[in-house]
């Protein structure tokens, strides 16, 4: 299979490696913003370590699944984020959609061509609310010819930026309280990366991105949030976003970026302020603040900073005031892919399949789509479909598997309602449609894999031309717990023969068995 991997990878560029890269999923005890807990820690880290490739690399992620608190889900499986996966469904992580979990004591290898994307990614747990845990971290494929080059400097370990909501509670006690009580879990603080504070703990020390006046900077930001979207800004600067989830967008020059969970946004700040130190402020936005009615009395969104520091500034914390909230917002709509992307390439023909997706909560906390509630299926779609399931009655549970032709035109709606955003795996998608707009555009969306539902109709559409099984769901790790999700079973028969043949490495098909054996406690 590796190699098989390696020959597709080196034909998109005689300069592509192989990269084996190891991966030990553990517990320890850490304190982000003060407060010593136990956590799931990739590589002893939170976040986890960055994963950082070149254009057309494969990789063989070697994960060892090291969990044994029993405080905390033991089983995992992980997410690649963004990552097509074309004929490595099996590697795409979702438990029961793409594989089973992974008991603890168990190696298993995430084995996968990049297959030419680029731009900024991500990882996490895909076993019920486990990321939330702490398993999640960055992965960056960088483009040595990247056609927007030319617009900075600077691209390198120090411009990458995480986001996160941390809390003090374990995901599994925080989600049975959801359960019962109906309300999502609201964070203990926010944190950039991996640092922050929350009401009444320790002065941790903010993390501090360094500059040199005059230059340009890429800043990779990526939300690895469980629940929250941020608002990003920098004291005193503009920002250029100009990639949105992996794909290159012309520049548009804001004050602040909104940034909802999962979705990652590349923007380009010139350090051509005074000498001095800047506050980078993300507030999360999302569940009552500190003091409101069923809030956290230790969340203060505006404690959720880091310092932006100039060589030859002093060593200390900014006193910097302008937020860049009351500025100009990005506005997704305005975002435009760039010439090599193919801007428009679905063009605005009516769609060959369109689903209307309608969100409701007739049981709460549970979601419905559809009048029905996602629920994990015991045996993994993808597992079915390459044993012949290809009509709904042949899949359980049927009624939240889709099925898709190939080499169609799929369209979605999503009336919107709350702020939910929606990541469709194994496919970026042309978002025709953004939220809060009555604007239709099939000339140059903006294309990502997260889109956030939150207010009028969201519309996107992508070609299913990736056979596999692909989740469709709401990126706040609650909601999906809570059923708000979908799957596409894609052109069922051509995962099993032909050119799009999936991969089915022995470890992938020991999964099942394997934790169908474990103890309750295990799972």
């Amino acid at each position: 299979m590796l190699s098989l991997l390696l020959a597709v990878g080196l034909a998109g560029s005689a300069l592509a490696a192989h990269h084996i890269i190891p991966l030990h999923i553990k517990t320890a005890t850490i304190a982000p913003d003060g407060f010593s807990r136990r956590a799931i820690v990739p590589n002893g880290t939170f976040p986890g370590p960055t994963f950082k490739l070149n254009k057309f690399d494969t990789v063989d992620i070697v994960m060892s699944n090291e969990l044994h608190d029993p405080d905390m889900r033991q089983s995992t499986s992980i997410h690649w984020h963004g990552f097509f996966q074309a004929r490595t469904s099996y590697a795409d992580g979702p438990s029961f959609v793409n594989q089973c979990p992974i008991p603890p004591g168990n190696v298993f290898h995430y084995a996968f061509d990049t297959a030419g994307q680029t731009g900024n990614y991500w990882y996490h747990s895909h076993l019920s609310t486990q990321y939330c845990d702490g398993l999640r971290g960055a992965f960056v494929v960088y483009d040595p010819q990247d056609p927007l080059r030319h617009l900075y400097d600077v691209d390198d370990d120090s411009t990458i930026i995480t986001l996160a909501d941390w809390y003090h509670d374990f995901a599994p006690d925080a989600q049975d309280r959801f359960f019962q009580t109906g309300t999502v879990p609201i964070p203990d603080s926010g944190l950039i990366n991996g640092k922050g504070r929350y009401i009444g703990g320790p002065e941790v020390p903010f993390s501090v991105i360094n500059v040199v006046r005059g230059l340009r900077y890429r800043l990779r930001v990526f939300s690895i949030s469980c629940r929250p979207f941020h608002t990003f800004s920098v004291d005193n600067h503009k920002i250029s976003a100009m990639e949105f989830d992996g794909v290159e967008h012309d520049p548009v020059t804001v004050d602040n970026f909104d940034i909802f969970a999962a979705q990652r946004v590349s923007a380009i700040l010139h350090a051509n302020q005074p000498i001095g130190n800047y506050w980078i402020r993300a507030p999360p936005t999302g569940g009552a603040a500190a003091g409101a009615p069923n809030g956290n009395p230790n969340f203060n969104p505006n404690l959720t900073l880091a310092i932006l520091r100039y060589r030859g500034a002093p060593n200390r914390e900014p006193t910097t005031n302008n937020t860049g909230a009351a500025g100009v917002k990005l506005n997704d709509g305005d975002m435009h892919p760039i010439a090599s992307e193919g801007p428009g390439k679905l063009g605005s023909a009516p769609a060959d399949v369109a689903f209307n997706l309608v969100i409701s909560q007739p049981n709460l906390p549970f979601f419905d789509i559809n009048n029905i509630s996602y629920i994990s299926p015991t045996v993994p779609v993808l597992l079915q479909i390459l044993s012949g399931a290809a009509q709904p009655q042949d899949v359980l549970p049927s009624e939240q598997i889709f099925w898709i032709p190939p080499n169609a035109t799929i369209e979605i709606s999503i009336p919107g309602t709350g702020a939910h955003p929606f990541h469709l795996h194994g496919h970026n998608f042309d978002v025709i449609k953004v939220a809060n707009s009555n604007v239709t555009n099939f000339v140059n969306p903006p294309r990502r894999d997260v889109t956030p539902v939150n207010g009028g109709n969201t519309t996107f559409r992508f070609k299913s031309d990736n056979p596999g099984a692909w989740f469709l769901h709401c990126h706040i790790d609650w909601h999906l717990e809570a059923g708000l999700a979908i799957v596409f079973g894609e052109t069922p028969a051509e995962n099993i023969e032909g050119p799009h043949k999936q991969i089915t490495p022995q470890d992938w098909l020991d999964l099942c068995p394997e934790y169908d054996d474990l103890d309750p406690d295990q799972q």
